[in-house]
């Protein structure tokens, strides 16, 4: 929907879940990389489940870049590929050594072994740094074409299609804003349309509720 102002509708959802924080159940950088690299495909839920017992065992880069596969396996069997995982998270613990070296820059990020956009983003905003990008989770992929910000279900191009509408100094808190309003209001099925703070403006409320706007 061209004619929309994104950037001024917008508003209202990104002071409704500003600086909220990430779902994932981190204290640190270190934490939040580590847990971020084994969600992938997996739950939040699962994944905050077993941090506890890992970092206790690994409590620091350091201590992870010094583990090998065996040692990881029994805290992380449960993850989902954790196989893989495992392998990623020895390579760039080996990479960046100690948790004052993580990097905090997009390209930086996407070039550890298991971090893609999404990831570099998401941990970009919970380290306060200036956002590069937006973040795309599964719930985006959903809401952002519902609302009508965005066209197509590739991660990739919905992130260039909302950059292009939003301003850059909303991007770090758009991402996580859709992506909360999708797991708290704009569920994949009976989405709670009259709570929504964006029915205005939202293209599945106006298909699907003429009853309601009568």
């Amino acid at each position: 929907m061209a004619s929309t102002n994104w950037q001024k509708e917008i508003q209202p959802l990104i002071k409704k879940y500003k600086g909220k924080k990430h779902p994932l159940d981190y204290n640190n950088v270190y934490q939040l990389l580590v847990m971020v690299v084994l969600s992938a495909q997996d739950s939040d839920r699962n994944i905050n489940k077993l941090a506890p017992d890992l970092f206790k065992a690994f409590p620091d880069m350091k201590s992870l870049s010094n583990a090998d596969a065996e040692s990881l396996y029994p805290f992380i069997r449960k993850v989902r590929n954790f196989r893989n995982k495992t392998k990623w998270l020895l390579e760039l613990s080996s990479q960046i050594k100690e948790d004052k070296y993580i990097p905090t820059t997009l390209e930086a990020l996407t070039e550890l072994p298991g971090i893609g956009r999404k990831s570099a983003n998401v941990i970009m905003r919970e380290a306060g740094v200036k956002a590069e990008g937006i973040i795309v989770d599964l719930h985006v992929v959903r809401v952002a074409p519902r609302l009508g910000l965005a066209v197509g279900s590739d991660p990739k191009k919905l992130e260039k299609q909302m950059m292009e509408l939003l301003a850059p100094k909303d991007w770090g808190e758009v991402g996580m804003a859709i992506s909360f309003l999708g797991r708290e209001i704009c569920r994949p099925t009976k989405p709670k349309c009259p709570e929504c703070v964006m029915n205005k403006v939202c293209d599945y409320f106006k298909a699907n509720n003429q009853d309601v706007l009568g």
